[in-house]
């Protein structure tokens, strides 16, 4: 019998998932991103990474796939299918590079463009509702807050690497 896998760990407190501060963030996240996802799966066909890129490339128009996954910090793969699908349905149009062939630079299209200004006030109604109830103070303390672990989560990312 292994001893070693019996002995906790050096740590003063346990880990409780529904205390432990990433996975709560997750929860957060997920059921924040289900609900607006509910709302624009019913109402334009989308899913939540076609409608980050529609809003990412409404702000930064002329981007690569490559660059929609990093400002976005979306999986490669999922920013790719949802380029396809938003090429597919005409909402974006794409080019490529003169000097690179192999590089993309992705427009939303007029259709897009229609989807992009309906989005827009439908996204931060749900935002606004989500902060329903919390102060100015309150809703400046948590940006602050979560700006600071965002920082600290990528320090963290490249002290692993």
């Amino acid at each position: 019998m292994n001893t070693q896998a019996l002995q906790k760990p050096e740590y003063e407190r346990e880990l409780s998932l529904d205390k432990f501060l990433p996975y709560r963030l997750s929860i957060l996240s997920h059921s924040v991103s289900n609900s607006i996802a509910t709302v624009y799966d019913h109402r334009f066909g989308l899913t939540i990474p076609e409608w980050r890129v529609v809003v990412i490339l409404g702000r930064s128009p002329g981007l690569s796939a490559v660059e929609v996954a990093e400002r976005t910090l979306m999986d490669k793969v999922a920013v790719s299918r949802a380029v396809t699908k938003l090429i597919k349905t005409g909402r974006i149009d794409r080019q490529f590079a003169d000097a690179d062939r192999r590089r993309s630079i992705l427009n939303l299209s007029e259709k897009g463009l229609e989807v992009l200004e309906q989005i827009s006030p439908l996204a931060l109604g749900i935002e606004d509702k989500l902060l329903e109830g919390l102060s100015d103070d309150e809703i400046s303390t948590l940006n602050r807050m979560m700006d600071r672990l965002l920082e600290k989560a990528r320090d963290i990312g490249e002290t692993q690497n």
